[in-house]
């Protein structure tokens, strides 16, 4: 090795002991946690139209969850045209999503706290459909961020992977404008 080489490992192994060196799951269980999931969606949506999605998560172990969490990858679908810069769209806008902790993968959210035995993490999206068509919307739950800590459901499943699936209809919800204090109201 050269001696630029070897000044180079010397300086990243100086800079993995300046941050602690310890892993991040270092905190984290091993295991499985059992785990209980249940989600809520509408089926029928309307384009600009706002919906919630729910999914809870209730800790059915007689240990606490190290830190719940969900992975939402389809929000978006990917388009087959081909003059686009990113096949990338949208089928749902997150106005708002789940309260708690941020992670580093924006499509997860973290309960951001130990889930106490019999305790249910409750996670809500606020969204709003932008794309007409069929739509189908898969999220998984962790036990935890790391992958040591797994959640298994009652049918054996490690981290539980869900849908929900139905229509965007083309028709756009009736708006109205209150010209008193100039706010739109959504209708059906």
């Amino acid at each position: 090795m050269r001696a630029g080489g070897v000044a180079l490992v010397a300086l990243a192994a100086l800079a993995m002991s300046a941050c602690g060196g310890a892993q991040q799951d270092a905190h984290e269980p091993s295991g499985k946690f059992k785990v209980e999931v249940h989600g809520s969606f509408p089926s029928k949506q309307k384009l600009a139209k706002q919906s919630v999605m729910v999914v809870t998560v209730k800790n059915l172990d007689s240990r606490p969850l190290p830190n719940p969490s969900v992975t939402v990858n389809s929000f978006n679908r990917n388009s087959a045209q081909a003059d686009l810069a990113a096949a990338s769209r949208p089928v749902f806008i997150v106005n708002r999503g789940p309260l708690g902790g941020n992670t580093a993968n924006q499509s997860t959210s973290a309960f951001g706290r130990e889930l106490k035995p019999g305790q249910v993490a409750t996670f809500r999206w606020n969204v709003t459909a932008v794309q007409a068509g069929p739509f189908r919307i898969k999220y998984t739950v962790s036990a935890g961020l790391f992958g040591k800590a797994v959640a298994v459901d009652a049918t054996g499943h490690i981290n539980p992977t869900r849908q929900f699936h139905g229509v965007v209809s083309q028709a756009a919800p009736h708006s109205t404008v209150n010209f008193k204090n100039g706010k739109t109201v959504q209708g059906g």
